[in-house]
């Protein structure tokens, strides 16, 4: 059963470092690492979660959409690693929605996201592979690369008044 890590909250330093590129992609760690981010991905029930989140400064995410209680409309997607994920293109088009984050819990910000974005990066099995994301997936997608590059959600905010409280959110949702 792998391990369920810790998540690192804003203010530690690891969220806000740019995350080193992995070597040995089939290293026994770097596997493990992996089911466990998986693991704690599912166990917080998130739908991304990305290596600084457990304070790993490495450049590794999960993407693991489905519907839940945070996202429900979420699509559903099968636990995916992406290891040393570049963005190739993106759109001109923006779209504004919410978004939340395991490492800024109880806060909930409307946040302008590309709407499709074109991605390379390596799969666990050290495989390049060749993504393009949209909607949702592609505000998922950038979410969690920010983590990669120091950034959180509330940085790309256009204005404190789209930063809400969880509680606050879900009230809206069910109004």
């Amino acid at each position: 059963m792998p391990n369920i890590l810790e998540i690192s909250q804003l203010g530690s330093s690891v969220i806000r470092m740019h995350a080193k590129e992995i070597r040995d992609i089939r290293a026994p760690e770097i596997q493990m690492l992996i089911d466990a981010m998986i693991a704690t991905c599912q166990e917080s029930k998130g739908a991304g979660i990305a290596a600084p989140q457990v304070g790993h400064s490495l450049c590794v995410l999960i993407m693991a959409s489905a519907p839940n209680k945070r996202y429900p409309n979420a699509p559903l997607m099968e636990p995916t690693a992406l290891i040393n994920p570049r963005i190739l293109a993106f759109s001109e088009e923006k779209e504004k929605d919410w978004e939340g984050c395991l490492s800024i819990p109880g806060i909930r910000a409307r946040v302008p996201r590309h709407a499709h974005v074109e991605v390379a990066y390596i799969d666990r099995e050290g495989k390049a592979q060749h993504a393009f994301f949209d909607g949702f997936l592609a505000r998922l997608f950038q979410h969690e690369f920010d983590h990669l590059i120091g950034k959180v959600f509330i940085d790309r905010v256009d204005s404190t008044e789209d930063i809400i409280t969880e509680k606050e959110y879900q009230r809206l949702l069910n109004m």
